[in-house]
Formats: C-alpha cells, sequence, structure tokens
C-alpha cells in the first residue's frame, strides 16, 4: 500500500511543479480593471507617444478610473475646502510628482490598449460617471472686466445630484470628464493637456456623459488613453476658464476598430451622432466641424455630398463647446431620429 502511494505521489507530483511554473491561463472574456489616482499613475499636463503606460489592457476590457481636480490642496483649503474633505491622493501627487507637462490637469494613464495601432479608431463607452467629493470649484477671469482671480467653492448633494451655487440657485449635476483623449502622432512630441485637438484631450465637451461614446483615431501604437479634468457640470463655452470642477470616478470601456482611418475625434450619445473642430479661431473650428460632419454623413449615411452639406445646415445644431483653453471647440449635433431605416 505505501509502494502505491509513493509511485502515485512520483508520477503526480512531476505534473504539479510543471503546472505551477507555467504563466496564469489567459481569459477569454473581458477584464475588468481599477486605477486609482497615485503618483505613480498619472501624467500631470501633457499627452505624448513617449509616455510610458500605467496600465496595459485589451479591446474589450473596462477601467474604473479614480479621477482628481485640478488645483492644489494648499489653493482649496484657502478658498474654504475644510482640511479633512482634501482628498490625499491629491495631497501625494501634489508632493510626488516632478515629471510635468506644460499644462496643469492631472490626467490618470495613460492606457495601453494592445490591439490599437495608427489608423485604427479607439471607441470609448463611457458606462458610469460618479462624484467622489462633495464639492467642486469654479474660478477664471476676463483680464479686462475681472483683473483678479477668485475661487468659488460649490457644494454638491450627490444624492439629490444638484449643486448649490448660492441661496436660491440650484445647479442640476451632469458629471463628464473634459478632458479624454489618446497620444497625438510621434512627431508632435509632449503638447500641453489644454489645447484639444486632433487627439481630443481638453474637449469639454459637457455632453460627453455617462451613456454617450466617443471614437478616437489612434496616432501610436498601444493609444496611450488619459483621462481627467472631471466635472461635475458646465454650461457651453466655459467662460470663465473653468466648469464645476471636481473629483469623479469613470467607468469606460474600450474597444478598438481595425483600421478604420478615421481623422478625427468623433462622439455619438444616445439622441445625437457628433462630429468636432478645434482651432485657434473659432470661424475655422466652426468649418472643421461642418465638415466633419458632412464627412461623417457620407461615409455612415451614404449621403451625396450635397445632401449631406444641406442636411447639415437644416437639421443639425452647430454649438460653441468651450472658447478658453487655446483652440476653439466647435461641435456638431445631429438628431438620430432623422434616419427612420
Amino acid at each position: 500500500m505505501r509502494q502505491t502511494i509513493l509511485l502515485a505521489f512520483l508520477l503526480v507530483f512531476p505534473a504539479f511543479l510543471f503546472a505551477q511554473s507555467q504563466p496564469p491561463a489567459v481569459s477569454n472574456g473581458p477584464q475588468t480593471f481599477k486605477l486609482p489616482a497615485t503618483p505613480k499613475t498619472v501624467a500631470w499636463g501633457y499627452y505624448d507617444a513617449a509616455a510610458s503606460p500605467v496600465l496595459h489592457i485589451h479591446s474589450g476590457d473596462t477601467i474604473v478610473f479614480d479621477t482628481l481636480l485640478t488645483n492644489s490642496p494648499t489653493g482649496l483649503e484657502r478658498a474654504g475646502v475644510p482640511p479633512q474633505q482634501v482628498q490625499q491622493s491629491l495631497r501625494d501627487i501634489y508632493k510626488e510628482v516632478t515629471n510635468k507637462g506644460p499644462g496643469g490637469h492631472i490626467l490618470n494613464g495613460p492606457i495601453y490598449v494592445e490591439e490599437a495601432e495608427p489608423g485604427d479608431t479607439l471607441e470609448i463607452r463611457i458606462q458610469k460617471i460618479e462624484l467622489a467629493i462633495p464639492y467642486a470649484y469654479n474660478g477664471g477671469f476676463l483680464p479686462e472686466d475681472f483683473p483678479y482671480r477668485k475661487i468659488k467653492i460649490i457644494p454638491l448633494d450627490k444624492e439629490r445630484m444638484v449643486a448649490t451655487f448660492a441661496p436660491g440657485i440650484e445647479i442640476p449635476l451632469h458629471p463628464f470628464f473634459g478632458s479624454m483623449g489618446v497620444a497625438p502622432p510621434e512627431a508632435f512630441g509632449r503638447i500641453d493637456s489644454a489645447p484639444p485637438g486632433v487627439h481630443a484631450g481638453n474637449m469639454d465637451n459637457k455632453e460627453l456623459v455617462a451613456g454617450s461614446t466617443l471614437y478616437l483615431p489612434v496616432h501610436a501604437r498601444g493609444a496611450l488613453f488619459e483621462v481627467g479634468d472631471g466635472h461635475a457640470g458646465q454650461g457651453n463655452g466655459e467662460v470663465d476658464i473653468t466648469a464645476m470642477e471636481t473629483s469623479l470616478v469613470g467607468t469606460l470601456q474600450f474597444i478598438v476598430h481595425k483600421g478604420t482611418n478615421q481623422k478625427y475625434p468623433r462622439a455619438e450619445t444616445p439622441t445625437h451622432y457628433f462630429s468636432m473642430g478645434f482651432h485657434q479661431e473659432l470661424y475655422e473650428a466652426t468649418r472643421m466641424a461642418v465638415r466633419e460632419m458632412i464627412d461623417f454623413l457620407m461615409a455612415e449615411k451614404h449621403l451625396s455630398h450635397d445632401d449631406a452639406y444641406m442636411l447639415t445646415s437644416v437639421a443639425g445644431d452647430v454649438d460653441i463647446t468651450e472658447l478658453v483653453d487655446g483652440n476653439k471647440g466647435v461641435h456638431v449635433m445631429m438628431p438620430k431620429t432623422l434616419f427612420v431605416k
């Protein structure tokens, strides 16, 4: 009996050792990851094709991002935020991060999507956005009218989803990320996080709430997606430079579409298709957004060039996204209800 047991052990043990030496089996299904905002996971003020990714994922995977408002702990406390309400992660990042770009945004990432290559489209499904803290701030200036800077702390009611701007004034909350983007082409180098562009980035588009989808052209291997600049709400134009700036938790799913050769960021909500344009001159940004909608209607709805242009005029809404980020932003909204088939 003892010999039989010993023989069985000798036969099974080598197989056990072999199994222990193998890498874990790759899951056949999409995975969900959690990415906190820490000094090791954020890119401060830049998008860059040469940046080192903080997480590798596959097409179909989902990430739950923690993101932080862009203001210093000291600045928040001076504006009236109790010290205990300043996130420790924000204190850590301000203390430890020294690798900073030319912009001011604290962005989570970059994320490397294994299947993404130049010429592809990265689809970002914005599944959920939640408030992380009970306040937002707003502060900016028109130099000719407001030759000083003031920060206003705005309490947020997560249960009622309203902001108390002032006695008798409540603002409905529609949280979204002001900045979502991929790395620009390698030749651009490290670019400022403030102006939006072909990489998307700091679009400040208040329509990109939970339930919407963003489509970005991929310019660098892995796409190198970053997200941040959380807003509890904003008016189109963002005319005093900031919205209701706050920290958010966002759940985003990533899907790669191969060989699309998409040239410019696009988006959709449950009710509308969006085209975008970004340029230093508002008129040029508008021309870009209109041309992008024409191209979309021709490619996806199979309209002629003339009909696509005419439909954009008779049914599309041209809105100013933002006016304050170096490049002005314009988007064209096309109702989905027009397309009955």
